[in-house]
């Protein structure tokens, strides 16, 4: 498999760890960038309230900065993202990598910075930005959204 070769050598290179396992990799792998199970329950729910909007809509800035929201409302200029806890550092969830942790740290502080430069950004250019955890239940999610239409 070309893939599998390709993070072979990238492993040899220390560009990332290896995998502790098989079962751990394939776990990895498996994680979604869009349509995580948070973010298809909430797009669903405000689908059946009667909403419409567009789904990983890439936006591209005046200032330059490129976002793909996972929703996005485009008339209304709202963005919504839905963050997993572990990959966006939750204050109540999140935890620090207890192993590789030379790769995992800088790569979720990456993240974080990422965040505060989109939502920045989004923000400057005159969007209504929405952040959900992935944690928070889907009535407070829907009214996190909606509240923002008003």
């Amino acid at each position: 498999m070309a893939g599998s070769d390709a993070r072979d050598k990238a492993h040899a290179k220390g560009l990332y760890p290896a995998p502790a396992s098989e079962g751990r990799s394939r776990n990895m792998r498996a994680n979604r960038r869009t349509d995580t199970k948070p973010e298809v329950t909430l797009r669903k729910e405000l689908h059946r309230l009667g909403y419409r909007y567009r789904k990983d809509l890439p936006l591209v800035l005046d200032s330059g900065v490129r976002v793909r929201p996972d929703i996005v409302f485009t008339a209304r200029k709202i963005a919504v993202f839905v963050d997993g806890c572990f990959w966006h550092v939750c204050p109540e969830h999140g935890r620090q990598p207890t192993s590789n942790e030379w790769y995992w740290t800088p790569k979720l502080r990456r993240n974080m910075d990422r965040d505060e430069l989109v939502t920045g950004a989004l923000c400057e250019a005159g969007w209504n930005v929405v952040r959900i955890w992935e944690h928070v239940p889907l009535p407070e999610a829907v009214a996190a959204v909606t509240d923002a239409m008003d």
